[in-house]
């Protein structure tokens, strides 16, 4: 009797060890899933595990050379800056800053006589670390002609191993389109509420829905981009 109960409480106890090397099995396994869901490009901490929704705001030229200011829209809390004119005033030269001003990233449009004798145009996005070192991490390629609307805009992240990992669908003018990778996910989407719709001719507030795990600030970079290409805000 008294070896069955051994017996038995040693299997029970193998029974346990067994169930929580699963169960931490599992939980290790979930963490890697999400730290690989997380696409950060710019930075980690500008990647929610939520969706998350960013107000868009127009400055005038007249404010630090364009360019607008974007909120999340849950806190209401100021995130993003984008200044038009760059660093030194440059024409063809954005840039990212957080809430206290740092800079994230700088975008300047490609030059040179490589340029002239392409028909696209490229903009390099490149991170800025705290020590104000950039890091090339993403080229977008402008389209040859604003006017038409089917005109494929597509984003390579570097270091690029093939043609290009996102494309913009729709029309940015009108404040429809989106940001797709190659296979046809959406990983954010430019739009305007039919509220301020109504009450502005003139699209100065736009919203930015960006998906879960994907870097924010990339995004806002890439809407940057799209702002100077189409002589909107950033433009001067």
């Amino acid at each position: 009797m008294r070896a069955y109960k051994f017996l038995s409480l040693v299997k029970a106890k193998k029974v346990l060890i067994s169930n929580n090397h699963h169960r931490l099995e599992k939980e290790r396994q979930l963490e890697i899933l999400n730290m690989n869901s997380k696409m950060a490009i710019v930075s980690k901490l500008y990647c929610s595990s939520s969706q998350t929704v960013l107000g868009v705001r127009r400055r005038p030229h007249v404010v630090n050379g364009g360019g607008f200011v974007v909120t999340d829209c849950s806190s209401k809390r100021v995130i993003f800056k984008v200044h038009g004119c760059g660093v030194h005033g440059k024409q063809e030269e954005l840039i990212l800053r957080d809430e206290d001003e740092e800079a994230l990233l700088l975008m300047r449009r490609k030059g040179g006589m490589v340029e002239a004798l392409s028909i696209y145009k490229k903009w390099k996005g490149y991170r800025v670390d705290y020590e104000g070192l950039q890091n090339l991490v993403f080229s977008l390629k402008e389209p040859n002609s604003c006017l038409a609307r089917n005109n494929r805009i597509r984003i390579s992240i570097e270091p690029s191993n093939k043609g290009w990992d996102f494309e913009i669908r729709g029309y940015f003018p009108d404040k429809h389109c989106s940001i797709v990778d190659t296979k046809g996910n959406v990983v954010a989407q430019v739009g305007v509420s039919k509220e301020v719709e109504k009450m502005m001719e003139i699209k100065d507030l736009y919203h930015v829905v960006v998906k879960p795990g994907i870097d924010q600030a990339f995004v806002v970079g890439v809407i940057a981009v799209l702002d100077n290409i189409y002589g909107e805000s950033t433009y001067c």
